[in-house]
């Protein structure tokens, strides 16, 4: 085997390892998400405390981004991923000894910050580990950790609450950072340009050029704030009493899209994926707008889980696309306060919007930030067609890369 080809390479024991622990990390959160508001209510809280215990997670989150995003260019990758995943143990065990509300915003607030570190680090890591020419198709099979989870980990935790206890909810949520911080650990964090710090430029807290792919991703999860926070209400207005298959639905095309897409991109660049893509998430929104029964529901799905799954591989490659080592951390930082602050701003808009207009004209009105994402990427955001690894693509389709 040629040089060329071990340096080719995808599927190595690192890239695994950051793989299965991005998988355990976001399945022990996204088990949290459907029942937090539920063990707020056990409480004692109201709506609005509900709202807060949800807020203040997201704004923790995208507090620290920056921080982590300097640390993990100066400090170095492994430590940072670490303590993001301390910290998530940490939070997950203490939940269960929440007496008051007041002391669950606390727990929230550190979960948040061990949220932030811990993502960012392995996005950035994954950056590190995946070939350049295989940008696209790594982070995409890379982020499938996040649609898997999304897919099975809600109705687990819902389970669970329902059969057993929330000191079992928090003990598994618990487990599983405990296992990614395992599987972390033996990760050979190849950091070469840190031999040197004499000759690096300074780390930095923002990475310019990663400011154009975290505004497409903070519009476009502006949208996707509308979905997770109202979509079961909206669907029970229309007398769908079960809106699961939706999700079900969604995962499945996002879970096909997301490969798919990133080879392509290797091949083709960016345009001939996040472009469609953009449109795919709009298109979506309107058929939401209008759906009245379970079927078109689900065709909405199928354009949700196309649209996202072009377009977040596409940003998360965009992102790293060229930069030294030296510079990930700042941008993948960047580029994921665009993703918390999308939600969180989603979630808070859309909830105005919907009070005064309903939630059919709400998801209408929902393909603006949609639209206005594909504006910003024709104008300011597209690369030239580039493909991740920084080359031009070919008119004619290159040879079939291998899938090892």
């Amino acid at each position: 085997m040629s040089t060329a080809n071990v340096r080719a390479r995808l599927w190595t024991r690192d890239f695994l390892l950051i793989c299965l622990t991005n998988l355990a990390v976001f399945t022990g959160f996204q088990m949290l998400m459907p029942t937090m508001p539920v063990y707020v209510q056990s409480l004692g809280g109201s709506e609005t405390m509900m709202g807060l215990v949800i807020g203040i997670f997201t704004l923790s989150a995208v507090a620290v981004r920056p921080l982590v995003g300097w640390a993990l260019d100066t400090v170095g990758r492994k430590a940072v991923l670490v303590l993001g995943l301390a910290l998530f143990v940490i939070s997950a065990l203490l939940y269960g000894w929440a007496s008051s509300v007041a002391f669950l915003l606390g727990i929230r607030l550190l979960h948040g910050f061990g949220w932030g570190f811990s993502t960012t680090a392995a996005g950035t890591v994954a950056a590190d580990v995946i070939p350049p020419e295989r940008l696209g198709e790594g982070m995409g099979v890379f982020g499938l950790a996040g649609t898997i989870a999304m897919a099975v980990a809600p109705a687990m935790g819902l389970y669970i609450i329902g059969r057993f206890s929330f000191v079992l909810l928090f003990s598994v949520s618990a487990a599983l950072a405990i296992t990614a911080l395992l599987l972390a650990v033996p990760i050979s964090y190849r950091l070469p340009h840190f031999a040197d710090r004499a000759a690096q430029p300074r780390a930095a807290f923002f990475e310019p050029s990663a400011v154009r792919p975290g505004l497409v991703t903070l519009l476009t999860n502006t949208t996707y704030g509308a979905i997770v926070t109202f979509l079961a209400l909206y669907a029970a207005g229309q007398g769908i009493a079960n809106i699961g298959p939706f999700f079900t639905i969604y995962a499945i095309t996002l879970a096909l899209t997301r490969p798919l897409c990133g080879l392509l991109m290797d091949r083709r660049g960016f345009d001939v994926v996040v472009i469609p893509g953009l449109v795919c998430v709009g298109v979506a929104m309107v058929l939401l707008s209008a759906s009245r029964h379970l079927g078109m529901f689900l065709l909405a799905a199928v354009f949700c889980g196309l649209g996202f799954g072009a377009v977040q591989p596409g940003m998360q490659a965009l992102t790293v696309r060229g930069l030294p080592p030296y510079r990930r951390g700042a941008a993948n930082s960047t580029l994921y306060m665009g993703f918390d602050l999308g939600i969180g701003l989603g979630a808070i808009i859309w909830g105005g919007i919907s009070q005064a207009v309903g939630y059919a004209t709400m998801y209408l009105m929902a393909a603006i930030p949609a639209a206005l994402a594909l504006l910003l990427y024709l104008i300011i955001g597209r690369q030239q067609g580039r493909r991740p690894d920084g080359s031009r693509p070919r008119p004619a389709r290159s040879a079939r890369s291998s899938l090892l």
